[in-house]
């Protein structure tokens, strides 16, 4: 079983994925998406949304980070898949799966899964971008208003060559509504030959296996449930009891710390915001810290907030 981190847009960004890799149980992560319109882009574009590409690609635990890229120009998608690589990047990721409205009004993310024939030309050309050496993989859901051209966009996805392809059951039209339609994986996999890996609606170990048994996939992507469990990796592999919130408390201080020295500021305070969105339908203590925490914006005050939460030392 491979268990890959998702690539979830506003909240996993690289100080997640060390503390996530850091925990353990993880074979890859995928960045959050860089968009591409009509350039090469520079390469500080690609190191400040992976700055794992400046250590090997890996983040410090050894886990490896794939670059993930959005967009619907294949010429210059396969332009700068080239250049990830050329950066350190083992491998690219594209996105046809975000259901965001702003992206998907602009020609990128989930609304070219209407395109079947987009999918195939993107992926081919990156394809032939990239050294063959290099895995080139894409994710998708199952249609954008239905699944009516899931089997097919898939299809053409394999033929064009990418390497393995990530799915998240549901459609753009079910957002994150349960549940996950994961007997549909397992169609999709019936007609094509590459590696599926299975993605959606799994938040514990008993949730995951029952998705590898109604997908047929042995490899899995973790996103929300990653968030609400912070070892939801390890819970899956080795049957591990959920983080005790004391040690979520000591890691959500660890990442404002991180991006105190970074002088984030609010940019800190809305993501740790976002992440409670998620401790809280695990841990009860988010549930009632989270109405204090929604209320500041300045990353030093949160960081207080949490250090109170600590038990007081005798």
């Amino acid at each position: 079983m491979q268990i890959v981190l998702a690539p979830m847009e506003g909240v996993v960004d690289h100080l997640m994925r060390e503390m996530l890799t850091q925990i353990g149980g993880y074979d890859l992560c995928i960045t959050e998406f860089i968009r591409v319109v009509d350039q090469k882009l520079p390469a500080r574009v690609f190191t400040r949304l992976c700055p794992e590409l400046l250590q090997g690609g890996k983040t410090r635990a050894g886990t490896p980070v794939r670059v993930q890229l959005l967009g619907q120009e294949p010429h210059w998608l396969a332009e700068n898949a080239a250049r990830a690589v050329e950066l350190g990047s083992p491998g690219v990721d594209l996105n046809f799966g975000c259901p965001a409205k702003a992206v998907n009004k602009s020609r990128g993310g989930a609304v070219l899964l209407k395109e079947t024939e987009t999918l195939y030309q993107i992926v081919k050309t990156v394809r032939e971008a990239v050294p063959s050496n290099f895995p080139v993989s894409a994710k998708i859901r199952l249609g954008y208003e239905d699944t009516s051209l899931a089997i097919a966009n898939a299809a053409a996805i394999a033929e064009a060559g990418a390497s393995s392809l990530a799915i998240h059951a549901r459609t753009k039209s079910d957002g994150y509504r349960p549940p996950a339609y994961w007997p549909w994986i397992a169609k999709i996999k019936q007609q094509v030959t590459i590696p599926i890996i299975a993605n959606g609606e799994i938040w514990n170990a008993e949730q995951a296996l029952l998705c590898q048994q109604q997908s047929d996939c042995t490899d899995i992507m973790l996103g929300r449930g990653a968030l609400a469990m912070p070892n939801l990796a390890q819970h899956i592999r080795q049957g591990k009891p959920p983080l005790p919130w004391l040690a979520v408390l000591e890691l959500l201080m660890r990442y404002s710390e991180f991006e105190i020295a970074g002088d984030k500021g609010k940019y800190y305070a809305n993501r740790v915001k976002q992440w409670f969105s998620y401790l809280k339908l695990q841990y009860p203590e988010a549930q009632s810290l989270f109405s204090q925490l929604r209320l500041l914006t300045k990353s030093r005050d949160i960081l207080t907030l949490l250090q109170q939460q600590l038990p007081s030392k005798p």
